[in-house]
């Protein structure tokens, strides 16, 4: 007989604060809120609650204040609660304050989404980014886990001796490891970074150019690349439910090809140390020829979302990329509804709607500022023929008796280095696929 385990839902709490002493980014509302409530079906939990205060400047003890905290008490016993997660980041003393009067578990925003990425990592790649963020997310948290020791030795003041002994000797072996940990994972994520490294170099020695399909978490962007190029990467209704970026090959309708690679989802509030754990994923977005941002048009927050995406694109490098704007997920929304967009694509990714245009935007973006050039390069400046051949792309070469003749589809950058070896006309060509 088989025997049926039901696993526990944990019941939570979410508590965020809004006030002038915090940055805009930092502070809690009801989007913010209702997201992080999103967040905390996806890690497998239910929300009970939501306590949200206004007050000019956080508690330095309890992060909310001391009636505020007696509340969320009241709260949690009320619902039967056994998690409380806060909106807004918090320190390992204020944590401890609020456990202490709750007499219950407490995390932030940040360990919320720390934990959903652990669960959703599957690849080497993906685990090792996962874990370095978690330990640099720990490391300056130690102090606070080891606090109980100096209350125990020293009777709750700070004795040099209760302070100075056994506790503070095991926080530092424990800091000392998690460093060494960190150095090991970052030793390995660098390797993986130079496998990728060679891996996108051989693309680009191909000539194939790159397209990088990014947007905040749960915009579509899976299902976008397994209706385009029928890549078959798991897509479900939830967020950052892709971690592990995938890459294919797909032939555009002049018969040209692309590489398409999708990206980790991005949100607001992304703890700095899964940005920084996952650069080595995300240069795909330096190195792109065109980033497709697909935004979410049934959102009603798909501008601020936006936002997110487009500093968090600045923040990488790749803000001078084309970018191709697709409004998804259109079959969800009334016509009347529609953002609107000179130049975006509107598009149901799921129901193979607008693909069409979205593949000729491509190729349009593409071509942009690129022309089909004959160049006559004396023998004497024979290295700007090795030039053309690694920058441009060369379709053909032939040795004269005054030179080297090159046809080449070349960029507006490399046109006007070495438009003096040509006589063409200064125009570029924007009808015409030159991939």
């Amino acid at each position: 007989m088989n025997e049926i385990i039901e696993k526990k839902v944990e019941k939570a709490i979410l508590v965020g604060i809004n006030c002038g002493a915090l940055k805009d980014f930092e502070n809690s509302d009801r989007e913010t809120l209702d997201e992080l409530s999103e967040l905390l079906e996806t890690a497998g939990g239910e929300t009970a609650a939501i306590l949200l205060q206004n007050r000019k400047a956080p508690d330095p003890h309890t992060f909310i204040g001391e009636g505020k905290a007696e509340e969320l008490k009241a709260l949690i016993e009320a619902h039967e609660a056994n998690l409380v997660v806060f909106d807004n980041e918090i320190t390992p003393s204020q944590t401890r304050a609020i456990e202490e009067i709750t007499k219950c578990r407490v995390i932030d925003r940040n360990a919320l989404i720390l934990d959903i990425f652990a669960d959703r990592a599957k690849t080497r790649e993906g685990i090792l980014q996962v874990e370095l963020a978690q330990y640099k997310y720990l490391l300056p948290r130690l102090s606070g886990m080891w606090g109980h020791l100096v209350r125990q030795t020293a009777s709750g003041g700070k004795s040099p001796i209760g302070t100075r002994g056994p506790g503070e000797t095991q926080l530092e072996t424990d800091r000392r490891h998690i460093r060494q940990i960190i150095q090991k994972l970052e030793g390995e994520i660098e390797h993986v970074k130079q496998i990728r490294t060679t891996q996108r170099k051989k693309r680009e020695k191909s000539e194939i150019p790159q397209v990088a399909i990014v947007g905040y978490t749960n915009a579509g962007k899976s299902t976008l690349l397994n209706a385009l190029t029928g890549a078959g990467v798991h897509a479900n209704n939830r967020l950052f439910d892709t971690l592990d970026p995938t890459t294919k090959s797909m032939r555009l309708y002049d018969n040209s090809e692309v590489f398409i690679s999708d990206t980790v989802g991005f949100i607001r509030k992304l703890p700095h140390q899964l940005v920084d754990a996952f650069k080595a994923t995300l240069e795909e977005l330096m190195y792109a020829d065109v980033l497709v941002h697909v935004i979410d048009a049934s959102n009603e927050n798909w501008e601020m979302q936006e936002n997110v995406v487009e500093k968090l694109i600045a923040e990488l490098g790749a803000q001078e990329t084309p970018r191709i704007v697709v409004f998804n997920k259109i079959d969800k929304i009334p016509f009347n509804m529609m953002p609107r967009r000179t130049g975006a694509i509107y598009a149901s990714a799921l129901n193979k709607i607008g693909l069409d245009d979205l593949l000729q935007a491509i190729i349009d973006t593409l071509n942009a500022n690129k022309r089909e050039a004959t160049f006559l390069i004396p023998y004497s400046d024979g290295g700007v023929v090795d030039i053309l051949h690694r920058d441009a792309k060369v379709r053909s070469t032939e040795f004269l008796g005054e030179g080297v003749k090159v046809v080449a589809v070349v960029d507006a950058k490399i046109w006007g280095r070495y438009k003096k070896y040509s006589e063409d006309k200064d125009e570029t060509v924007s009808e015409d696929s030159l991939w």
